[in-house]
């Protein structure tokens, strides 16, 4: 029943939801448009991106062939506006991971935590163990300039050294082969879309916000207005992935003209997805279709998919989920 209902093609006109709705019709680009809200999108098992909302759409990267959930290459995020925030913990788990995670890399060990105001990292450079207390800007360019007010080396301050020796941070270490950074003379500068694993995602940094627990990107056109926001088919959903139009392809299945609603059937905080293991969340979650032939997913959050898979059941059908 499950591939039935999914492999249906979905081609759904402009017109009145089942909440009474106007619906928005995604613009005919030929692309899958996305809308998220409340959504804890997994880089992977630990590192999550907090997203409290996001307008774009998916973008293939190879000509005739449509995004593909189970290949996370054949299609790239654009963001047309977003508010993202990353917790210190997480970007840690990126820098360590991903973004220096090549043979001979000069640092090791990154530990990134904010300090009133400003994100201080730890670790070690070249064997030294060193922490940099820095300024965090978003540049016009769309990046995050990470500026030192602070450098100590073995618990000694050595910005005066430098100064001393004229000498610069970018003469004493090497990010050619580091993903989405590099150095302008004292300060790194960030591509905040560059440092993450596939999938590629791109999109136009506004502004940046540095909190007590994490810090939040904000996104936001180029230029002009901003894509106007969806209605998706469950306007009582507070945590969903939503994708329309173009054509959108999952397991063996494919949408032609797509509808697809993911919604988080936890009952409290954002809905936690994660690509890889997506497939494990549909199995643990039941589906629904509109009179309109939308397709909504109610998925369980990726944490609790495993006991529900181990025990057989799913997700409880709590009486605030609308009759569609």
């Amino acid at each position: 029943m499950l591939t039935l209902l999914l492999s249906l093609p979905v081609v759904l006109a402009a017109g009145p939801t089942a909440a009474g709705t106007p619906s928005v019709r995604a613009p005919d680009t030929g692309r899958v448009q996305v809308q998220m809200e409340h959504v804890d999108f997994h880089v992977d098992q630990t590192a999550v991106l907090h997203i409290r909302y996001l307008r774009g759409e998916l973008l293939p990267t190879s000509q005739g062939s449509p995004p593909y959930f189970d290949d996370k290459g054949s299609f790239v995020l654009s963001i047309d506006s977003a508010r993202i925030g990353i917790s210190a913990a997480a970007l840690s788990d990126v820098l360590n991971r991903y973004t220096f995670a090549y043979a001979g890399s000069p640092l090791r060990g990154l530990t990134v935590t904010v300090e009133e105001g400003r994100l201080k990292q730890s670790g070690v450079m070249r064997g030294v163990s060193f922490t940099i207390l820095a300024d965090l800007l978003a540049t016009p360019q769309g990046e995050l300039r990470l500026h030192p007010t602070s450098i100590k080396a073995a618990g000694l301050p050595v910005g005066g050294l430098m100064k001393f020796f004229g000498l610069q941070l970018q003469q004493l270490v090497d990010v050619k082969r580091a993903r989405g950074v590099r150095l302008d003379h004292n300060d790194f500068v960030l591509a905040p879309a560059q440092m993450l694993p596939p999938p590629i995602v791109q999109g136009r940094l506004a502004a940046v916000e540095v909190r007590d627990s994490e810090i939040v990107q904000v996104f936001a056109p180029r230029s002009g207005a901003a894509a106007p926001a969806l209605v998706p088919p469950d306007t009582n959903a507070t945590s969903y992935m939503y994708f329309r139009g173009g054509v959108l392809r999952f397991g063996s299945l494919t949408m032609s003209g797509a509808n697809l609603q993911l919604v988080g059937t936890h009952a409290r905080g954002p809905f936690e997805f994660f690509l890889d293991r997506y497939t494990a969340q549909l199995a643990a979650g039941y589906i629904r279709t509109t009179s309109q032939g939308a397709v909504v997913a109610y998925l369980p959050n990726y944490r609790d998919t495993p006991a529900l898979l181990a025990s057989g059941g799913s997700p409880r059908r709590a009486a605030a989920v609308p009759r569609l």
